[in-house]
């Protein structure tokens, strides 16, 4: 163990979240992955689970035990379905590791209005208070020195990038917004279901939990913060036959006279200081292979001025900067590091 580097533990490390936080923390320069854990595949090699990871990650999965993990690491990702983190997140605090939490268990303040999307029950609301909502490039949000982030989803991720800098500034009708949200089948996770069968989804596009998903009010929760009054949206989901990326096209009114360029000068200075944001030029919107693989978010634009809306398209792949990329950037504002160590990938394409 070098003694400079942190040492990391990723629960869930057999899901496309924990493989893909192994993926980027292999090239960190400040930590060392000590620990892979897995309830369902303890002692086995992480190999046999993931044979590309052979000669990368030569260790055996751990079980889940806190204070065993306390022993082996500083800082703890949770990579686990909602309704697990709320169980787990509090023995890892309590054994004295910081935690990045990739479920949803944490994101929500309200506990009722947890219990009523996720059907769970909520973490304990110290907890719930506790927890510091990681959306990176969201304004006055430091996460240094806490012991309890929450990340993102990953649909929450894509569609507030797109629409806080244009809300804030008071230029969208809050009252008027849409998101349609379309992603590709990983954001389902790795087990085998209907829902990314090959034979369902191959050939296939189709639209899930309409007025119904767990990211609306995570979504509303943060625009009311940004607005200083309850926001309300619709919100519709689709999975689209590829394996990753998230595409979110927005609509809303638009206050005020605002043509595409000022609305591109507008985000550009937002995220001036943000190294995951790119802005498209006029007349051209991004897609998810131009961001596959990486922690980048794109966003481009245009306005109907025969409507008086905005649409507002933002890409990111639903596996980095939807999770697991993000997840390691908030580790880096946490431990006071640069922001992008680690986290340096040129997108994969074609």
């Amino acid at each position: 163990m070098n003694p400079t580097k942190q040492r990391v533990a990723i629960v869930g490390s057999t899901g496309y979240g924990g493989v893909e936080l192994i993926r980027f923390l292999q090239h960190h320069p400040h930590v060392e992955i000590t620990s892979v854990i897995s309830a369902s595949s303890s002692g086995s090699p992480m190999s046999d689970q993931f044979p590309h990871l052979g000669g990368v990650i030569d260790m055996d999965l751990d079980g889940v035990d806190a204070i065993a993990t306390a022993a082996k690491a500083d800082i703890v990702f949770t990579a686990t379905p909602s309704g697990v983190s709320s169980t787990l997140v509090p023995q890892y605090l309590e054994a004295g590791l910081k935690v990045i939490d990739l479920s949803g268990d944490f994101r929500l303040k309200d506990s009722s209005t947890y219990e009523q999307w996720y059907k769970h029950d909520a973490p304990a609301d110290h907890y719930l208070a506790e927890a510091v909502y990681g959306l990176c490039e969201q304004k006055g949000n430091d996460v240094q020195d806490q012991r309890l982030i929450s990340n993102p989803g990953c649909y929450p991720t894509a569609a507030l990038l797109g629409l806080m800098p244009g809300v804030e500034a008071g230029w969208i009708d809050h009252s008027s917004i849409i998101i349609d949200a379309k992603s590709g089948v990983s954001g389902a996770g790795r087990g085998t279901s209907l829902t990314s069968h090959y034979a369902e989804m191959n050939e296939n596009f189709k639209a899930y939990k309409l007025n119904k998903h767990q990211h609306i009010p995570e979504i509303e929760q943060v625009l009311s913060g940004v607005t200083g009054e309850p926001v309300v949206v619709t919100f519709s989901t689709q999975l689209v036959p590829m394996t990753r990326g998230i595409m979110t096209t927005m609509y809303a009114t638009i206050k005020g006279q605002h043509n595409e360029q000022d609305w591109i000068d507008l985000y550009r200075e937002y995220y001036r200081d943000r190294p995951f944001i790119r802005i498209r030029k006029q007349g051209n919107w991004p897609s998810t292979k131009e961001v596959a693989g990486s922690n980048y978010c794109d966003i481009g634009f245009a306005v109907d001025e025969r409507t008086g809306r905005i649409t507002i398209v933002s890409v990111i792949d639903n596996l980095v900067k939807g999770a697991a990329g993000q997840a390691i950037q908030n580790l880096n504002r946490m431990m006071g590091w640069e922001e992008t160590l680690g986290l340096k990938m040129v997108p994969v394409y074609p």
